[in-house]
Order: structure tokens, then sequence, then C-alpha cells
């Protein structure tokens, strides 16, 4: 009799801890959102001229290389490179190069870096973006986060999965963008629609402008405004950003990888 209450205890204890690990992964399984993405995937990778005026000046990249385990989930390993061309380098040298890790599921950044070398000028940042804890996590000290907040890449990719479709002129949708020690309103405002051509083609677009505070994608700060294919895929065409001593747009020149739809492609 003690042999089977000794039996009947222990399976009584492992029910409870199989019944505790069940509700611990349903638990960690729904901690975070699910967005639905269609628009990219691992192996995308984007190419663009980058022009000041009528000069090529540099090579800009987005690419997916892979899919990376950080924090314990699965990561889009995202990097943007601009790089200035050879003939371009004696009068302004720039390599600048942006890395985040986007979560799979739930389109959120886990970890930023920027790396900006442009002529004499040099910044490094990075952020570990605790979500669980809501803290954001730098080099000069912890601080508090809303919950699914970007960095400036992957507030990018974010917006190609949103459906714009429903959407008027001056409509904006409200993101926030973490950036140094500082959480700041980015409001990502849609300015309709527009045919245009570059070396990869011709593409009906819809146009956005982040209306970015701080954390842009060069070292002066200014408007950024975005063509994306009116489809699936939302692929990035044109990006056009002011900055102070004029304009620098970035046409794209090829891309490869692409997961969504590209019917916006013209003739």
């Amino acid at each position: 009799m003690k042999s089977f209450s000794k039996i009947k205890l222990l399976n009584t204890f492992l029910v409870i801890i199989i019944a505790a690990s069940i509700q611990s992964f349903a638990q960690s399984s729904d901690e975070f959102r699910k967005h639905e993405n269609i628009a990219f995937r691992e192996g995308e990778k984007l190419t663009f001229d980058v022009k000041y005026g009528f000069v090529t000046a540099g090579i800009a990249s987005f690419e997916i290389p892979k899919i990376k385990k950080i924090s314990g989930r699965n990561a889009y390993h995202v990097t943007f490179e601009v790089n200035t061309v050879p003939t371009f380098d004696a009068f302004f040298k720039v390599r600048d190069r942006y890395e985040t890790y986007i979560d799979v599921e739930g389109l959120f950044p886990w970890r930023f870096e920027q790396h900006i070398r442009e002529g004499n000028y040099s910044r490094d940042f990075s952020a570990f973006f605790d979500q669980r804890k809501g803290k954001a996590k730098t080099t000069g000290g912890e601080y508090d986060i809303p919950k699914y907040v970007n960095d400036i890449v992957s507030a990018f990719f974010y917006a190609r999965t949103l459906d714009y479709s429903n959407l008027k002129v001056g409509d904006k949708i409200p993101l926030k963008n973490f950036y140094k020690d500082k959480v700041y309103d980015l409001d990502v405002v849609y300015h309709g629609k527009e045919t245009i051509e570059v070396a990869a083609g011709k593409f009906e677009c819809i146009i956005v402008e982040p209306l970015v505070q701080e954390g842009g994608l060069f070292k002066n700060e200014g408007s950024i405004m975005l063509w994306m294919t009116n489809d699936d895929a939302k692929m990035p065409v044109r990006v056009k950003t002011k900055v102070v001593v004029g304009a620098i747009n970035s046409d794209l020149t090829s891309y490869s990888g692409v997961y969504g739809k590209l019917t916006s492609k013209r003739k």
C-alpha cells in the first residue's frame, strides 16, 4: 500500500509539472503580438543609386540575409548600408551601416545598431530593446520604452506591412521611435499615389512620409519621403531625404528575393 501511495503521489506530482509547463508555454507563446507580414522575408536584397543632385554619389542597399535567434525569438537580421563611390570619396567619403533585428512574428525590434562615417564625422549607437521588461539598454544607460517601440529601420520595414488602401491624403499612422535616450513620436503621413520610373522598372507607388524627429538615416536629420510599390510587397522604389545642404535621392536599381507579389509593376 505504501508503494502504491508513493506511485500515486509521484503521478500527481508529474501531472502538476506537465500542466504548469503547458500553461507556461501558452503564456510565452501569447506574450507578444502576432502581426501579419506578406511583404518581405529573409533573402530579400534591394540596391539603390544614391544621387546628390545629378551626380551618382553612392550605392545603398537594404538586405535581410538571414533569421537569427535573439532573446529566445526568431528575428530578421536587417542591414542598411550606404557607401560613396570611389570617385566621390575624394569629396566626401561615406561608410554608413545600420542593423536591426526584427521579431519575425510580432515585427518589433530587439536590437539596433548605427555606425556612421561621413567625412571626418563618426557616430556609433546601439540599443537592446528588452520588450519583456519595457526597457531600452544602451551604453548610456537604461530607459523606459513603450511596448513595440521602433528604431528608424524597423519602422521602415513595419510600414511596409500596413494597409493604406482606406487612407486619405494627409492621414497619419502613429508610431514610436527610440533613439539615444528618448522616445519620440514617429507619425507616418500618407501622401497618395504616383507612378514613377527608375532603373529597376516602372511602378505604381504609394507615397508616405515618416516624420522623423531624431535618429534618421544620415548625420544631418531631415525629412524622408518614401515611394513604395502599391501591392503586397510595398517594396521601396525611391527614398528622398532632405538634409541641410540639399536633398539626397535614392532610386532602386535592382531587387531580388522579394516575397510579396509585385502587381504594381508597369510596362
